[in-house]
């Protein structure tokens, strides 16, 4: 009689990059944002700079270092977010992820995620964003950001079925913000391939109008406005 062997299963938090490097081929690479587009390309209305600036208003007084992750994400991560909806992409926190690929699978709680909402059910997110914990319990944010990638781009493959799918991320640490664009291929296969491009820190108290930027680009593609 044929046993039936189950596929190991990875908790995102737990992911380390020899694991990574065992599931996937991985290749990564740091671009600059003019990689992706021209910063005049991506407009902001005037309700959308009063707004930032109020968040920044309410940011540059403190040391937002030694803020608590709670306080922080609260008042600077997640308004920007919100901001960044549009149409039926959405931004919600605390979502739970699980995906199954052909010789692994991949679960846990996505800290946010931007994506499509249908009757008031997460469909399928694009953009996944980590909050990078600090201070004894903290781990390099990266990994862990790079197998919510992986199991959002292969939601998004079963709903589109294409070859090359792209997803986005970040993972931010206080109000530090690294985005990330992820490109993956063979993802029905054994060994799916994907490809990082992470741009440089930016700082949401000085760069608060080109992390906003970045998150519109970022909907606007997953919206399908932009080619």
């Amino acid at each position: 009689m044929e046993t039936i062997q189950s596929l190991k299963d990875y908790l995102f938090y737990d992911l380390t990059l020899k694991e990574i490097k065992r599931l996937i081929i991985l290749k990564e690479q740091r671009v600059t944002l003019d990689t992706w587009f021209k910063e005049d390309q991506i407009r902001l209305s005037e309700e959308e700079k009063q707004l930032l600036a109020y968040i920044v208003k309410h940011l540059l007084p403190y040391e937002t270092t030694l803020m608590n992750e709670a306080t922080i994400w609260g008042r600077a991560i997640y308004p920007l977010l919100m901001m960044a909806e549009r149409d039926e992409l959405q931004a919600w926190a605390d979502v739970s992820l699980e995906t199954e690929f052909p010789s692994f699978k991949l679960h846990g709680i996505a800290d946010a995620v931007i994506g499509k909402c249908q009757a008031g059910v997460m469909d399928i997110p694009y953009i996944v964003v980590i909050e990078g914990k600090r201070g004894l319990e903290g781990k390099n944010p990266r990994f862990q950001l790079y197998g919510e990638l992986l199991a959002i781009a292969r939601l998004n493959w079963e709903a589109e079925q294409q070859p090359v799918t792209t997803v986005f991320g970040c993972y931010t640490i206080a109000d530090s913000w690294t985005f990330i664009r992820a490109t993956v291929t063979d993802i029905e296969q054994e060994v799916p391939r994907m490809n990082i491009e992470s741009t440089r820190e930016y700082v949401e108290k000085i760069e608060a109008e080109t992390i906003f930027k970045i998150l519109k680009y970022f909907v606007q593609m997953g919206n399908g406005e932009l080619a």
